[in-house]
């Protein structure tokens, strides 16, 4: 199949620090590519793929200074996405909202993921307006404000399998926090947590500017009286490893509806356990008791981590791998791109030089197969909780036609880390 996979511009693929929804763009590429596809990314020119890279600014417009607006950038990416739209079988957005007009007559072969949150009120009119648009969640927790849209399918996030190394211990003696330093990550919650359990406290997070004030104001004061709390700064993916490797666990103190929660998985990958709180797709992601303990509150998180000790991590690991990989998720997006109207019914059925099936990933296929044979499970146990992939006809979507459906002649024919 040849795809179009179109990231935001803020971070490169891969982003060089934080940077979820990049990151999770680039595993999906690779993996795709290697499956044997045709994969096009669109993405700042600083990114890397082995696909074919269109680049739509000269580097990441987080970390570019001279950069003050963003919206002249990203509407050259849907220009150069439009120059070539008709080279593709399947067009990939994780944007979140401004390529919705250019894709509307468009809706039967693209599909946009949203890796943000949905309960902003400002929302609700929007995807009201563009409902006929096939979208794909990160969570079923993630959907609840937006029930009455077309759902594609529901992917958890993936990671390479070996990408994080398991560690069967954990070599440093601290609890690990890791994301941003922001109100709803709950960086002063961790803290809290750590002081009450007698534990040392890394902190790995970048500060936007949106909450420098947070920063100097909240969590700097409480790091500066705390001298068993240490502020690393913003780590890479090499770091990581061992940043979370090394953590008796990590801490996940949200408060706030989490789409997903990529570093929850990534702790689950070196064996690490997460003490999360109840908010958002904690309870999909994290399984109580055993890659994790889920708590409501301060009190409990602080009981959990004392007794964090006791899961194994090798089951962590495992819980990982059954359920997270990149390899599930570009099995399940897979199914999407193939249960798309045009992917029965148009050119990809008809044209025999844009097969759904590669060669290599046939291969891939029958090699995954032959190893759950092994393992005594299911090819289909890795695979992500998806939605139907019946093709989404309208009739098969029962939702009313908007006012760009009216008329004799029918249809003219997006992120929170």
């Amino acid at each position: 199949m040849k795809i179009a996979q179109i990231a935001p511009l803020f971070e490169s693929v891969p982003p060089r620090g934080y940077g979820g929804t990049e990151r999770i763009v680039s595993y999906l590429t690779e993996e795709l590519v290697g499956r044997g596809h045709d994969i096009t990314l669109f993405a700042s020119g600083d990114s890397s793929t082995r696909g074919k890279l269109v680049p739509c600014c000269d580097e990441a417009l987080r970390l570019n200074t001279r950069v003050r607006d963003a919206l002249p950038y990203q509407i050259i990416q849907l220009e150069k996405v439009r120059q070539q739209i008709d080279q593709f079988d399947v067009l990939h957005f994780h944007t979140d909202l401004i390529h919705f007009p250019l894709i509307r007559s468009l809706s039967d072969r693209s599909v946009t993921t949203l890796h943000g949150r949905l309960d902003l009120a400002d929302l609700a009119p929007f995807y009201y307006e563009f409902r006929d648009i096939p979208l794909v969640s990160i969570s079923k927790a993630q959907r609840w404000p937006l029930p009455d849209v077309t759902w594609a399918g529901n992917v958890p996030h993936g990671l390479p399998r070996h990408l994080l190394p398991f560690q069967p211990f954990a070599g440093g003696d601290y609890l690990a926090f890791l994301g941003r330093v922001s109100p709803e990550k709950r960086p002063d919650r961790a803290i809290e947590i750590a002081v009450r359990a007698g534990m040392k406290l890394k902190i790995a997070a970048k500060i936007d500017c949106a909450d420098q004030a947070y920063w100097e104001q909240t969590i700097w004061p409480l790091i500066e009286g705390n001298p068993n709390v240490e502020f690393v700064g913003e780590i890479n993916e090499r770091q990581k490893a061992s940043f979370l490797g090394n953590a008796r666990a990590l801490l996940f103190p949200i408060d706030w509806p989490e789409p997903f929660g990529l570093v929850m998985i990534e702790a689950m990958a070196c064996g690490t356990p997460v003490v999360a709180f109840r908010c958002g797709s904690v309870p999909e992601v994290i399984e109580d008791g055993v890659s994790g303990l889920i708590v409501s509150s301060v009190d409990e998180a602080a009981e959990a981590v004392r007794h964090v000790d006791k899961l194994n991590r090798l089951l962590v690991r495992r819980a990982f791998e059954h359920r997270f990989t990149a390899e599930a998720m570009a099995r399940a997006y897979l199914e999407i791109y193939r249960g798309l109207p045009d992917a029965q019914t148009g050119a990809l059925a008809i044209n025999p030089t844009n097969r759904l099936f590669s060669e290599a990933e046939s291969n891939i296929f029958l090699l995954e197969r032959r190893d759950h044979e092994r393992r005594g499970t299911r090819l289909d146990e890795d695979l992500p909780a998806c939605e139907s992939q019946i093709p989404l006809t309208r009739s098969r979507r029962k939702l009313p036609r908007s006012r760009s459906d009216t008329g004799s002649a029918g249809r003219s024919g997006r992120a929170v880390g």
